[in-house]
């Protein structure tokens, strides 16, 4: 492999290797002629009948190929058979030495001792002793090459145990397990396993036993498996991921499974200023990457309470779809905010705003813009700072924030808020709170005296109504601004509130709370649970639960308060008591103590009282904080500085810090933030550059304010810059006599400027002890490699090497290890070195590296490049080409996204593989926030370019555009543009040379680089573009098309997707072109694109082929529409169609035509829908061509004309019509309710009758068995069919149906077993119809039939029974002396026996009382000559087998002369 030599290799004399001595020559000769002696007799010894070229095949499988090595040599290796140094046996004398060699290994011992004997003549002892060294360094190598081969012959058989067919199959094995991990939130985390088995398991994953479905949440898990590694990714993670999560693998040999934890914490300290890297990946929804960009972002911003503020971002998505909306979200102190009265959230589609109508403090914070694809999100911040407006009042403080509202109840809410940062220069005395009526503009102060504590109960609220609150700090200069008033919130019980699940207040209006319905005259028992809940010095806060039953009447409480030591109880709450079980006590001794207790009340009386309270005295239990400490400001950039302190000691409720800044000497102190910070670092920003400052930092809780702390440091306010870290890594690329080529890794942390060289030491060891540094280059050298001159040969030496900026020169490396400078002699090439990672991503990355400075025996031909996890074994080492790349870089893919990988490359020639270079330091598989791609644009002129921006650019970095990653530096075939932090590469004329990959690489960044690959397909393809660019084509958004409007009127019309304000259309008819006249209206809205043309209507020589040419600068299009034959007549009928039609309702129409509807009631009613009347519009019914009279049902309601038919009948059909008409047109509307007309109409009838229909019932009759069922209303047209046995039934004198009213029947006479069954009736409606079924059969029959019986049975008694028929009257008056005769009818069967009573005792017949019955049916009751004595109540009873009957008379005898009396 040829190309340019670095210096190191130019300036080297003994580049062209002829310099060896023939001497040298001969002793090279020797030296590969014993080896390849050695290397023959060790294998045929270890190999035990396997061919030791089998290894190439094995070790090919490991790693890359690696050729037989021709000469062996006494080294020792590691694990990969990589060379780490040199074995040196132990000579004890010659025999022994002698021994240990083989037949070749005492002839080359012999040449060595005569070539020894030859160099004594003019060689010195020092000479003879190097010459005894190099004979033990060639010793070395043969056993070292022996024990390289044994171990491969090892590994070879291993392999193929291994891979024994009965082996082969296993069950899964978890070779690495997933490890526990305690994360912080927000923060992703992933676990991973290596699983090994045959079949290849199958991998699931397991939270607390719930198998984890990554389309369930999209976002949230990703799942992977590359290589027998598995992963399972959890993004942004919240509390609700802490668990046991379980990774099971199973395949037909068994299953496995194993367990790791995750704990998620919440973070205490800073604000993250950066939330976790986005995720990218195809979306597998629509197959599309989405690449997010955001640019124009804003920066840390500074505000003033009551200004209007906007943030806004520019984002770039591609590909840009029309449809596609990305999901925008704001953060606060990574709190998502929704849209407010206080800020507006807008998306144009390319730009994300954020605006605040009016700031206040509560908005100062850390805001994040996260911008959401399919593809994952990319997300931006920056602190917005808000300052106190200016005071009303000179030195008064600044207005308090974040008030709220906390533990709100029926008639008091506590109040809580936050100390301002700015005091106006006095204390505060103290803070008043207001409060408003949602609904108003009135505020009312709440306390009389200011409180110190940052909490207040506010009592005296009306229950159901709605507060909003502010609070005004006082000193005493004057008072603050009001703060913002907090959220609307209402006074009413929790209980009640929760159960709304509403809003905790509606804007306008009061709650209106209801309650259980009271129980009357029960007194309420104790209170339970009193506790003192917050005491301070200005009042005393009790709370206490209800007591336990329910449905009391609305209770209400009395507090009483005693003073510790005594038994004397006071009530507090004399006058009103309060409806909360809550109560703020104020107006107590301070330093005194106090129990309480709480009595409920409600009409019924006052209960017992609550157990009372411990001692509570009277005073502040919250603590103010103790001063923070150790205030320590470290540089940031040029207008921030770092400050971080000691936490406050012992703070109780702590709410955050305030940091106050002050110029050197200035003696004024301003509030770097003026809302609390909850961490113990933050960043100040907007100071001057170049000045310096000192800081002071106060904790805050509820109490107050602290002291100060001790003031800091003082710090310059500029960028921060430190010297370099020191380099590591140092490696010999090349090794001659009297020099050594050098190698190292550049430093971790440059120190936040450019590294301008490096400087190199030296010194050397003697028998282990280093000696003093030497400077190798005095003047800095800046690339990583450096070639040390005037070294000893054969002496050993360490180096160390240190870098340098424009802060100064680093601490030397550690110093590296021990070097011999010797003449290298290996025929393979040394290592590579320089490795470079660039384009880092989550699935990919580009690896770069040098050339070996020491080429071996032949030039480079070829590389291979090997990689591991970071934190796996050196087993684990694997090629990433199988075939040697001639390049000196390579693109790695499939790599595992978020995992840590090494790499290391090796160098080919003729004679082998060569040394392995250093390793990399490890590479996470991660694409950073903001990276982005090279974009590939063709201009509207068809310039074809390569785009690449970058949003992480310092004033010294610069766009270096690479081809094949070679800087391209010939500006014939690409000219490159760079404007601020954007470069273009642009192609002069695309060709066939122009294929190749293009790289773009930003210095001074964090490694922020791209390429493009384009290839042969991509180059043709480009070009197509710029050829539609060149000669564009206007793209149309939708074709020529054709639709009717009002009046017939036909409009031709498309639209075009862009077009300017320079476009122009020609509208073309049969090839003849068409302008606007009597005929054609043309209109052309460059806006939307959309251009018609309309005609009034179509004739027959409009028939043909309409086009639209459009022309828009150098764009074209054109699109037509062919109208001919039948296509053409529809067209023109239905134009003519809708003519008519606008016609028809220009005068009273239709709007609905006649139709007909069937009520519930089987009323029919024919209605229409009419439109466009008057009042001199008439509307006119008409059946079969008469008119109906006006007294028939007729109705018109709200444009609806109605026809009521009550009881439809075959005498109701007809056809009817509706006409309308005035001096305007007429309409009419036609209704044919005849034949099939009528028919349908009374099926539908039929339907309704059908549906109302009530399931079959079973009733039992004294002649046998009816089936029946109820419609609400019968039609004689109604056809019905009784069914037995699913068989229509035919009727005869035993079984016969009929109607009666609305009820349907089915009789059975004498019924039998053989009438048991299932029976339906079928209701016919012309459709499907409807069916009642009901079983008579088992019991039910039995039940029925034995109603039968009896019913038969009571009717034959009936029927038979002994009966007084009638002929008796109820009174007889009659004269003494006279005859009476009466008779009446008697029936019965069997003839009944007839007995006569007077005053209820039987009379006998004689001959005064003649007593006889007449052909069985006439009883006579006869006496001759009545008497006074036969006056009486008279009874005839006739009895037979089924029952008894009585009729009663009475007989009244009277004297003549009575009779005359009466008579006067």
């Amino acid at each position: 492999m040829s190309g340019s030599a670095p210096f190191y290799q130019k300036h080297h004399r003994h580049y062209d290797r002829g310099f060896r001595s023939k001497e040298t020559e001969s002793k090279l000769s020797q030296y590969q002629t014993s080896s390849t002696s050695a290397t023959t007799s060790s294998s045929s010894r270890r190999s035990g009948g396997l061919k030791v070229t089998s290894y190439s095949g094995l070790e090919a499988s490991r790693l890359s190929p690696v050729p037989e090595r021709v000469k062996p040599t006494y080294l020792a290796v590691d694990k990969e058979n990589q060379i780490i140094g040199y074995v040196v046996p132990i000579f004890r004398g010659s025999q022994e030495f002698a021994a240990g060699f083989s037949g070749t290994e005492e002839r080359r011992a012999r040449d060595t001792a005569g070539y020894m004997a030859r160099r004594d003549l003019f060689t010195s002892g020092l000479e003879m002793e190097r010459s005894e060294q190099v004979s033990r360094r060639e010793a070395m190598r043969g056993s070292a090459e022996r024990i390289s081969l044994n171990k491969r012959i090892h590994e070879h058989g291993e392999h193929f145990k291994r891979m024994n067919e009965d082996s082969l199959m296993h069950a899964p094995d978890f070779v690495i397990k997933p490890r526990s991990h305690t994360v912080w939130e927000k923060q992703c985390v992933r676990l991973h396993c290596t699983v090994s088995g045959w079949p290849d398991p199958r991998v699931v994953w397991y939270k607390n036993n719930v198998a984890i479905d990554p389309l369930s949440n999209a976002g949230k898990y990703k799942i992977e498996s590359r290589y027998s590694v598995h992963s399972l990714e959890i993004n942004r993670c919240d509390f609700d991921d802490t668990a046991q999560y379980r990774v099971s693998a199973m395949n037909s040999k068994g299953e496995q499974s194993v367990f790791a934890s995750v704990v998620v914490k919440r973070f205490k300290g800073e604000i993250d200023e950066s939330l976790p890297s986005p995720r990218h990946g195809p979306v597998s929804e629509y197959g599309i990457n989405f690449q997010t960009h955001i640019v124009d972002k804003f920066g840390v911003s500074f505000g003033r309470e009551g200004e209007t503020m906007s943030l806004g971002c520019t984002v770039i998505i591609y590909p840009a779809l029309h449809r596609y909306q990305p999901e925008v979200q704001w953060y606060r102190d990574d709190v998502l905010l929704s849209p407010s009265k206080w800020n507006h959230m807008c998306w144009s589609g390319d730009r994300a705003t954020l605006t605040f109508t009016h700031l206040n403090k509560e908005d100062e914070g850390l805001y994040t813009l996260r911008v959401t694809t399919k593809s994952g999100y990319e997300t931006y911040s920056a602190y917005v700072f808000v300052r106190d407006a200016e005071a009303e009042v000179e030195r008064a403080p600044g207005a308090p924030l974040d008030v709220r509202c906390l533990d709100a109840n029926k008639d008091y809410i506590i109040v809580s808020w936050k100390q301002p940062a700015i005091d106006g220069g006095d204390s505060i005395l103290g803070y008043f709170v207001d409060r408003c009526e949602v609904g108003t503009a009135h505020w009312i102060q709440c306390n009389e005296t200011p409180v110190k504590f940052a909490r207040f109960p506010v009592t005296g609220l009306v229950e159901g109504r709605s507060y909003t609150f502010r609070v005004r700090a006082v000193n005493a200069s004057g008072m603050s601004r009001p703060s913002r008033a907090s959220e609307p919130v209402a006074a009413m019980d929790p209980a009640d509130r929760a159960r709304k699940r509403g809003t905790s207040a509606p804007w306008t209006g009061q709650i209106i709370v209801t309650e259980e319905e009271p129980a009357e005259g029960i007194v309420p028992g104790r209170p339970l649970d009193l506790q003192v809940t917050e005491a301070t010095k200005n009042y005393v806060v009790l709370s206490w639960n209800p007591p336990g039953e329910k449905g009391l009447e609305g209770v209400m409480y009395y507090v009483e308060k005693c003073v510790s030591g005594t038994d004397s109880w006071q009530r507090v709450n004399t006058e009103i008591p309060v409806k909360s079980p809550r109560f703020a006590l104020f107006d107590l001794a301070e330093g005194k103590s106090y129990s309480f207790r709480v009595r409920c009340c409600n009409s019924a009386g006052v209960g017992e009282p609550s157990d009372p309270t411990e001692a509570t005295t009277v005073g502040d239990k919250l603590d103010i904080p103790s001063a923070p400490s150790q205030v320590v400001p470290t540089r940031n950039t040029d207008t921030s500085v770092v400050v971080s302190w000691g936490a406050s000691r012992e703070a109780k409720e702590l709410v955050g810090y305030y940091i106050e800044a002050s110029i050197v000497g200035s003696g004024a102190w301003e509030p770097c933030n003026n809302k609390p910070v909850n961490a113990t670092r933050f960043i100040c920003h907007g100071l001057t550059t170049g000045e310096k400052y000192v800081f002071r930092v106060r904790a805050v809780n509820a109490a107050g304010l602290s002291q100060f702390s001790p003031e800091s440091e003082p710090v310059e306010v500029k960028a921060a810059i430190a010297s370099p870290a020191p380099p590591f890594g140092i490696s010999v690329l090349e090794c001659v006599r009297d020099s050594m080529v050098l190698a190292w890794k550049q430093p971790s942390f440059a120190g936040g400027a450019d590294i301008t060289g490096y400087f190199l030491d030296y010194r050397e060891v003697v028998d282990g002890v280093p000696e003093k540094w030497h400077e190798a280059n005095t003047r800095a050298v800046s690339e990583r490699a450096y070639r040390v001159s005037d070294l000893r040969e054969n002496r050993k030496y360490q180096f160390q090497v240190r870098a340098a900026n424009m802060a100064g020169v680093g601490i030397p490396s550690q110093p590296s290890d021990t070097f011999l400078c010797e003449e290298w002699t290996i025929a393979v090439p040394g290592p590579p070195h320089d490795l470079q990672v660039r384009e880092v991503r989550s699935d990919s990355l580009v690896l770069l590296w040098k050339p070996p400075v020491y080429q071996g025996r032949d030039p480079v031909n070829g590389f291979y490049v090997d990689i591991k996890e970071a934190d796996a074994p050196q087993e684990a080492w694997r090629g990433v080409n199988t075939k040697a790349t001639e390049s000196s870089f390579i693109k790695i893919k499939n790599v595992k996204e978020g995992e840590s990988f090494v790499f290391r490359v090796r160098a080919q020639n003729n004679a082998g593989v060569g040394q392995v270079s250093a390793v990399t330091e490890p590479v996470v598989a991660l694409t950073k926030p903001g990276t982005k791609e090279i974009v590939v644009d063709v201009d509207d002129n068809g310039v074809v370019s390569l785009n690449f921006e970058c949003g992480d650019m310092t004033a010294d970095s610069k766009f270096v555009w690479s081809k094949n990653y070679e800087e391209i530096t010939d500006p014939s075939r690409l000219t490159l543009e760079t404007k601020g932090n954007k470069s273009k590469a642009v192609f002069n004329t695309p060709g066939e040379e122009d294929i190749g990959i293009y790289s773009c690489l930003v210095t001074h960044t964090d490694g922020a680089s791209s390429s493009y690959t384009l290839s042969e397909e991509e180059l043709k393809r480009l070009l197509e573009i710029s050829h539609d660019h060149k000669f564009p084509v206007i793209p149309l958004k939708s074709d020529l098309a054709v639709e009717l409007l009002e009046k017939g009127k036909v409009r031709f019309w498309l639209q075009a997707d862009k077009m300017t304000a320079n476009g122009k259309v020609d509208y073309i008819f049969n090839d003849n072109a068409v302008s606007q006249g009597d005929k054609y209206k043309m209109n052309f809205d460059k806006n939307t694109g959309v251009i018609e043309m309309i005609m009034d209507c179509l004739t027959p020589a409009d028939e043909g082929t309409f086009t639209f040419q459009l022309k828009d600068g150098k764009a074209t299009n054109q699109s037509s529409l062919v109208l001919i034959g039948d296509v053409f007549k529809a067209l023109q009928k239905e134009s003519e169609f809708q003519m008519k039609e606008w016609v028809r309702k220009q005068g009273p129409h239709f709007i609905e035509y006649l139709s007909y509807e069937v009520t519930q009631e089987c009323c029919v009613i024919l209605k229409c829908k009419v439109g466009n009347m008057k009042k001199e519009t008439s509307a006119l019914w008409y059946k079969d061509g008469h008119q109906i009279k006006a007294d028939e049902n007729l109705g018109f309601t709200e444009g609806v004309l109605k026809l009521e038919i009550a009881q439809i009948s075959k005498k109701d059909s007809g056809v009817y019509e509706v006409a309308l008409k005035d001096d305007r047109g007429k309409d009419t509307s036609t209704l044919n309710l005849t034949d099939q007309g009528f028919k349908d109409l009374m099926n539908e009838v039929f339907s309704f009758i059908a549906n109302s229909s009530t399931p079959l019932k079973i009733t039992s009759t004294d002649e046998g068995v009816r089936l029946y069922t109820f419609v609400n209303f019968y039609n004689d047209l109604l056809q019905v069919t009784w069914h037995y046995k699913d068989a229509a039934i035919a009727f005869s004198d035993r079984v016969k149906s009929g109607v009666v009213g609305e009820q349907l029947w089915l009789q059975i006479t004498e019924p039998t077993e053989k009438d048991a069954g299932k029976y339906a009736i079928e209701f016919h409606d012309g459709k499907a119809g409807l069916r009642r079924t009901v079983e008579l059969s088992g019991q039910a029959f039995d039940d029925a039939f034995a109603e039968f019986k009896r019913l038969q049975a009571a009717a034959i008694a009936e029927r038979s029974r002994a009966r007084v028929a009638g002929g008796l009257p109820d009174v007889v008056t009659i004269q003494e002396g006279k005859a009476l005769n009466l008779t009446c009818n008697i029936s019965g069967d069997p003839l009944p026996e007839v007995t006569w009573l007077k005053n209820d005792r039987e009379i006998t017949s004689d001959d005064h009382c003649i007593l006889s019955i007449a052909s069985g049916k006439f009883a006579s009751f006869t006496i001759t000559a009545v008497n006074t004595m036969d006056s009486g109540k008279y009874s005839i009873l006739v009895k037979n087998k089924y029952g008894t009957e009585s009729g009663d008379f009475t007989v009244s005898v009277f004297m003549p002369e009575e009779a005359a009396g009466k008579k006067k």
